[in-house]
């Protein structure tokens, strides 16, 4: 495989693969380039919109249905099969965390690693959050960012997922991807002293979309934190065309990755969240929550100071307090 200019950019790009929260506590690491630094781009190849001026008009039509009985009848098409696009690094469990394995896909044949915080099972059963990593690579820095969670009483889970770090499956971009974390979710609310009645949902860029899109498959969270998360499938594709698996012919490949097509279908409440560096978020995720709140979903929107990775310790803590808001 030849070395193009890329992958040579790839360690950075979206500022959220497995170095990310080193970035955020390093401060001798090159800060990696935020969503921000680049407008969407056009899937026929014509020049850019400017990140403020994207108009309703543009966005994926809302369609009717209910998105989990859709997935059932669904079979994404992947043209190109093979592991995640991200460079990552060993999988070795961070020293606060333990590793366990749950199994995904078709006849449970995936045997894929997550990492759990260790707590101490009480008479009361504890709350849990899964958050879902940013970026298609878990790393050490990932884990970093969880400690607010684990001070606040919260037993913890990040999955990896298909075809990541080189894990077996192949890497579909926000389908087949969902499936895993659904199975993850299972494996949570079994653990020992969880209580399953008070899981909650949470993830950053990559994983701020996969949380809508897990947030519309199943009734098992009492709420979720989409963080930096596009809603919209057809311009995240077109910004990164290189993470394209699927058959782009198809329009339900885009529509079945793309929440602001089932935006009534969100089955707890929602808080997004994202940075005021992040404008090109502004129009997509407004959609998005005017057409969920039109549809009965309590949605709220909160945008927090800084960029796609400054603000994200913020929108942690955020997202903690609209967490104990709800389960009040």
């Amino acid at each position: 495989m030849t070395m193009s200019d890329d992958n040579t950019f790839r360690p950075n790009r979206r500022g959220v693969l497995a170095g990310l929260a080193s970035v955020l506590f390093a401060p001798n690491i090159v800060r990696a380039a935020d969503d921000s630094t680049a407008g969407p781009k056009p899937a026929d190849g014509k020049s850019a919109v400017a990140k403020n001026e994207e108009k309703a008009a543009d966005a994926p039509p809302l369609l009717s249905g209910d998105y989990a009985k859709e997935r059932h009848l669904f079979r994404t098409d992947l043209l190109s099969k093979g592991p995640a696009p991200d460079i990552y690094e060993p999988l070795v469990t961070p020293s606060t965390a333990d590793q366990l394995f749950y199994r995904s896909g078709v006849g449970s044949e995936l045997e894929l690693v997550a990492w759990v915080s260790r707590y101490t099972r009480t008479a009361k059963p504890k709350p849990a959050v899964l958050f879902l990593h940013g970026g298609n690579a878990i790393g050490q820095g990932h884990w970093q960012l969880m400690k607010p969670y684990i001070e606040a009483g919260y037993v913890v889970m990040i999955p990896s997922m298909r075809g990541e770090n080189g894990q077996k499956g192949n890497f579909s971009g926000f389908y087949d991807e969902v499936s895993d974390v659904l199975a993850a979710s299972n494996r949570l609310r079994h653990l020992p002293g969880v209580d399953p009645h008070r899981m909650f949902l949470a993830g950053h860029s990559v994983g701020g979309t996969l949380t809508m899109l897990v947030a519309m498959s199943t009734r098992r969270f009492r709420a979720a934190a989409p963080i930096s998360g596009n809603p919209d499938a057809y311009a995240f594709f077109s910004r990164y065309p290189q993470d394209i698996r699927f058959n782009t012919k198809n329009p339900r490949e885009y529509q079945m990755r793309s929440p602001l097509c089932y935006a009534h279908n969100f089955k707890c409440p929602m808080k997004l969240f994202h940075g005021t560096e992040e404008a090109h978020f502004d129009s997509r995720l407004a959609l998005l929550a005017k057409r969920a709140t039109a549809g009965g979903v309590k949605m709220d929107m909160e945008t927090m100071p800084g960029s796609h990775n400054s603000a994200l310790p913020g929108e942690i803590e955020q997202s903690i307090r609209f967490f104990e808001s709800v389960a009040a």
